[in-house]
């Protein structure tokens, strides 16, 4: 052996670590030790033809692999026989020259840590690959083996003398290889008897001392404990029961000589121990049934599937060497060897060509396993059975039953069966192989018919998508050709038989009449008279080989305005036709009509007559809406917007003309109107101030008729007392329904009589109250209480009465020039600003003409006089204007008042002291008194002079100094 142990680095070590990477799932806990506990290494027969086996020459590319969890032990590989040695990568290789290896080579690798005391083992077995074997085994060979083996006289095992070669750093003494022990051979399943002498185990010094004999190890004092044992006076080793290889395959035990006090006299040898292989097991199949497949016209040599069996005995000897053979093929067809085996594979191919699903779909074949390399004779056999599948290929084309095939179909009907195309196929059914694809190749240019398959039983169905008529064709010849959905295997023909033709003849049957122009739209003028003829609106048979009569009637006719002529289809009106009407839709009235004929059985068509009503100026315009609110004092906003609505069509309809009438002359003088566009106006008052009630206002209406129709409609103005936001308030909303006195009395009495019967209920409570002896003063008290809250209520209700009546007289009184809550006395007021958008577009022209009369100034009390008043003197003459000017000549009317007002001295600003309100007994305008600061001299303007030349005038005349 060599001189030191192989110390190998953990990088050296073949065999994976434990644990994972990330990510993938975790191993199972790593034990440490070689990955098998036997190896066979197959040594080529090229490496022994003509030459030797030379020193350091490779015998495997199989590595003895060792597992190292730590990744930090140091472990050496020791092999036991001297021969043979293992490099520290697990590579076994020849020591020295080997002549041959005739015979199989067994020996055993030990791994040794070198800072631990653990040891594993491995057996490792040399054979040469392909190696005969002596003449074939007979019982009485084997037997006589055993015996050789087994009754041969136990060798005598020296222990080694003493001798060392250096040491290493941990203490360890490698032995030279003359002292390696040859070893044992211990055949399995042997019948004893046992115990039985292996060897015996001396000392040279047992003459000088006494000494003691023992054995560790797996099998010995480890488990599995009691295999072996020894005499400890005698060193005689024994065996003590049956051994079988395939459990395990060698032992490696120690023997040990000590004295009798204990103390170590040699050193501890190595006994390697091989159990030798018998025939004792069978091969096994993985599979009690293999299931496989080739396509039919398969040719000869075509891979069918493999089967595989194990035997668990030596594979290096023929016990382990397994032949197949195929006992039975079923069925014979067409010969009886239609597949072979390969015995050392197990692979099954094909042996000749003639596979035809149609004729055979499985084989049946019962495979045989034998070992001792298929000596019948000595081999132990099984069997499996494999079942061979014929797939199927498209080898057989359709073919269609018979040549010709007929049938018959109504005309005007669609998706209906005319005739079933019955076919063949004798490839696998329900398979695309199988499955039948029609096509019309003539016959039908038109596309009337079309033939679907039917899964279930692979038919053609001939089937008409198309009506066909009968006047147009009264039959027709069809060409079919069916093929497979699948292509036909390569080198098979189609058939002839694979074309047919159809023969489909058309019945006639009696049709409905048919509108030429359905539906049909004609036009008119609506308000035609009755009596009117439209159109005639007739029908024909398509039954021309049949003379047949055609009747008519109405069928439909919403509005009933239309009569048809039974005869010959005339359409008449019954009444006035009218566009407005609800049954007319986007113009259009339409009525249907029955045309039938007198054949058997009878048949009717129906038809559409569409009247386009062209428009006529035949409804005035009307208001929308009819009711509005406005407050009783003119505001800015104080507007209703209304438009007109005309059933008519254009241009029968808008641009609207609005006006007032002139009666009742109230109407013009209360309101104003002017329109906003061509459908829009807009009405609001035209005084500042109206009594808070309900005005029905009429306006006049016109359309653009040609001639235009005018209306005269009526809105209802609710005028009521308005809050700051201009909503009507809530008493200005009761006021302005018309509650007068009388309303508020009757709402009164009706509390009262509540009231009244409320108090008669609870007198019968009471009473019966007190005849049940129940507290009577409680129930003085509670009505006493009822009659205070009753007075507390009529008395509500009349000051609310009394309140109501006041604000009346208020509103009767005759207003201010300018409403208390607008006051601009002692007040900075924003008026408005220049360009405000639409309120300073919104103006009435009507105010641009001058006054028709000065009743209203005449008439006025001396000495009141209004700012925008000019005085009752002698003046020129105004331009007089008509009452409603034409806006076209509004330039002209400001023209003339601008020269006008230039030309006369007494038109404002007069050059005079102008009173701009009356401040005297009897008027409702308010003291101005506090403006007068010439009154008193408590009053300083001095801060006038700080606020620049504007204010030096004010500041001249109020500021500093005395009165004049």
């Amino acid at each position: 052996m060599n001189a030191g142990c192989v110390i190998l680095a953990c990088t050296l070590l073949v065999g994976a670590s434990s644990g994972s990477k990330a990510g993938q799932p975790l191993k199972p806990p790593c034990r440490p030790g070689f990955s098998q506990n036997f190896y066979t290494v197959i040594v080529s027969r090229d490496l022994l033809h003509g030459q030797s086996i030379l020193k350091d020459t490779t015998l495997s590319s199989e590595r003895v692999k060792f597992e190292d969890c730590q990744r930090n032990r140091e472990v050496c590989f020791v092999s036991s026989d001297p021969n043979f040695s293992v490099r520290p990568d697990g590579t076994v290789y020849a020591e020295q020259e080997v002549g041959n290896l005739s015979e199989p080579v067994q020996f055993m690798v030990t791994a040794r840590g070198l800072h631990d005391p653990h040891i594993w083992e491995t057996t490792v077995k040399l054979a040469l690959a392909g190696h005969p074997h002596p003449s074939p085994f007979t019982k009485i060979g084997i037997e006589e083996m055993l015996s050789r083996v087994w009754d041969s006289p136990p060798r005598v095992i020296k222990f080694l003398r003493k001798h060392q070669r250096g040491s290493s750093a941990n203490g360890l003494r490698r032995q030279k290889r003359d002292w390696v022990i040859p070893p044992i051979n211990v055949p399995e399943n042997s019948r004893g008897p046992f115990p039985h002498m292996l060897v015996r185990i001396r000392s040279d010094q047992d003459k000088d001392v006494g000494i003691r004999y023992s054995i560790t190890g797996a099998g010995a004092d480890q488990p599995p404990s009691g295999i072996y044992n020894i005499d400890p006076i005698s060193g005689n080793m024994f065996v003590t029961q049956p051994l079988d290889r395939e459990e395990r395959a060698s032992f490696h035990l120690r023997a040990h000589a000590v004295d009798m006090n204990g103390n170590q006299v040699e050193n501890p040898i190595d006994l390697y121990i091989y159990v030798i292989d018998m025939n004792d097991n069978r091969p096994e199949f993985q599979n009690q049934v293999y299931n496989g497949s080739v396509a039919e016209g398969s040719k000869p040599g075509s891979s069918v599937m493999q089967v595989t069996a194990t035997d668990s005995d030596d594979s290096t000897t023929a016990n382990g060497m397994v032949r197949y053979r195929i006992l039975s093929q079923s069925p014979h067809s067409p010969i009886p060897n239609m597949f072979t085996i390969n015995s050392e594979t197990g692979d099954i191919v094909t042996v000749a060509a003639g596979l035809d699903r149609e004729k055979v779909s499985q084989y049946t074949i019962i495979v045989q396993a034998t070992d001792m390399e298929g000596n019948l004779n000595f081999g132990l056999s099984n069997t499996a059975t494999a079942l061979i599948s014929i797939t199927d290929i498209n080898d057989n084309p359709p073919e269609l039953t018979v040549r010709t095939f007929s049938g018959e179909v109504p005309e005007n009907k669609v998706n209906v069966v005319v005739t079933n195309l019955t076919v063949v196929d004798r490839d696998q059914p329900h398979s695309p192989n199988w499955n039948a694809v029609y096509r019309i190749v003539s016959g039908d240019p038109s596309g009337h018919f079309t033939i679907r398959t039917n899964p279930i039983t692979n038919e053609g169905m001939v089937t008409v998508v198309k009506p066909v008529d009968f006047e147009m064709n009264r039959a027709f010849m069809l060409t079919v050709v069916v093929s497979n959905q699948a292509h036909l295997a390569s080198g098979i023909q189609s058939s002839l038989q694979s074309t047919a033709g159809v023969t489909i003849s058309v019945q006639d049957v009696n049709e409905p009449p048919v509108f030429p122009v359905n539906p049909k739209m004609i036009r008119f003028e609506e308000g035609v008279p009755a009596g009117t003829t439209l159109t005639v609106f007739a029908a024909q048979d398509p039954d021309h080989f049949i003379h047949q009569t055609v009747r008519y009637s109405k069928l439909s006719d919403p509005a009933n305005w239309l009569k048809i002529n039974r005869t010959n289809g005339q359409i008449t009106t019954m009444a006035l036709l009218d566009r407005e009407s609800i049954y007319v839709k986007n113009n259009v009235y339409e009525a249907t009509f029955l045309a039938f004929d007198n054949g058997s059985p009878q048949a009717s068509g129906t038809g559409t007559l569409q009247i386009y009503l062209i428009d006529v100026n035949d409804n005035a315009p009307v208001l929308i809406p009819r009711e509005a609110q406005v407050c009783e004092r003119a505001r800015p906003n104080s507007r209703i917007n209304i438009t007109a609505s005309d059933a008519d069509a254009d241009p029968n309809i808008g641009p609207f003309v609005f006006e007032l009438p002139s009666f009742p002359a109230s109407v013009r003088r209360n309101w104003t109107i002017s329109r906003l566009s061509g459908d829009y106006a807009q009405l609001r008052l035209r005084i500042p101030y109206l009594e808070a009630s309900v005005y029905e206002i009429p306006i006049i209406v016109s359309d653009s008729g040609n001639p235009p129709l005018s209306n005269r409609s009526v809105i209802r103005v609710k005028v009521c007392p308005c809050d700051d936001n201009g909503d009507c308030s809530a008493t200005g909303a009761v006021a302005a329904a018309g509650l007068g006195t009388g309303a508020i009395i009757a709402i009164l009495i009706c509390i009262i009589i509540l009231l009244s019967e409320y108090n008669k209920y609870c007198l019968i409570f009471e009473s019966c109250m007190v005849l049940t002896k129940i507290n009577v003063n409680y129930w003085q008290t509670v009505a006493v209480l009822r009659f205070e809250i009753i007075f507390f209520i009529v008395g509500m209700v009349l000051l609310f009465v009394v309140w109501m009546k006041r604000r009346e007289k208020e509103r009767q009184a005759k207003p201010l020039l300018i409403d208390p809550e607008d006051d601009v006395r002692d007040n900075i007021l924003k008026y408005d600003e220049e360009g405000g958008g639409e309120e300073d577009q919104d103006y009435d022209l009507s105010q641009l003409q001058q006054p028709e009369s000065l009743d209203h100034i005449i008439n006025k009390p001396t000495g009141v006089r209004r700012v925008d008043e000019r005085p009752v003197i002698a003046e020129s003459q105004y331009p007089v204007r008509p009452s409603l000017p034409h806006p076209g000549d509004i330039g002209d009317f400001i023209n003339d008042g601008l020269r006008a007002a230039d030309n006369d001295p007494t038109a404002p600003p007069y050059d005079s002291l102008l009173v701009f309100d009356y401040e005297g007994s009897g008027s409702t305008a308010g003291s101005v008194s506090s403006l007068n600061s010439t009154s008193s001299g408590d009053q300083d303007y001095d801060y006038l002079n700080d606020w620049g030349p504007r204010f030096k005038k004010l500041a001249d005349l109020y500021g500093g100094g005395d009165d004049d």
